[in-house]
């Protein structure tokens, strides 16, 4: 994929670098979310953070193996990772686990700062976070946040 020019080779992240991040859950990322993220951490030189969420359920320790969700969330954070990458966008994607998605959420604020947070809104039909947790996102971010709602 290849957005906005030419192809440019990315920088490697560094401490100062503004980082974005793009939570999402489901088994998916809807693609125009996706450009969308890389346009904005293209523009801004920013890393992209892409976080799969994890839900652990309750019969399960919190630190349990979910070898079945992780086996669905590498290759698209690959997928990710590649577009990124083409568009000259540096990348650090990482999983992340919680009893719920905000306390997935709330674990990765807790560990890491983030500049700006572009969340996705499920498309009609399909799975993502529910309108009170982009409630919830939009409530308690710790910095600038985007809910982003592809088109039908």
């Amino acid at each position: 994929m290849k957005l906005g020019g030419k192809d440019r080779e990315p920088s490697k992240p560094n401490a100062h670098q503004p980082r974005l991040l793009v939570p999402f859950t489901a088994g998916d990322l809807d693609p125009a979310v996706l450009e969308a993220a890389i346009r904005i951490a293209r523009f801004e030189d920013a890393v992209l953070v892409p976080a799969y969420l994890l839900v652990v359920p309750l019969e399960f320790a919190p630190e349990a193996p979910l070898r079945g969700q992780v086996e669905v969330a590498m290759p698209l954070l690959e997928a990710v990772e590649l577009a990124a990458l083409r568009a000259g966008v540096p990348v650090d994607a990482r999983i992340e686990k919680g009893r719920t998605l905000t306390h997935a959420v709330r674990r990765l604020w807790d560990a890491e700062h983030f500049d700006r947070i572009v969340a996705p809104a499920p498309a009609p039909g399909r799975e993502g976070f529910t309108p009170k947790e982009l409630t919830w996102l939009l409530t308690n971010s710790p910095t600038e946040t985007v809910v982003l709602k592809p088109a039908a």
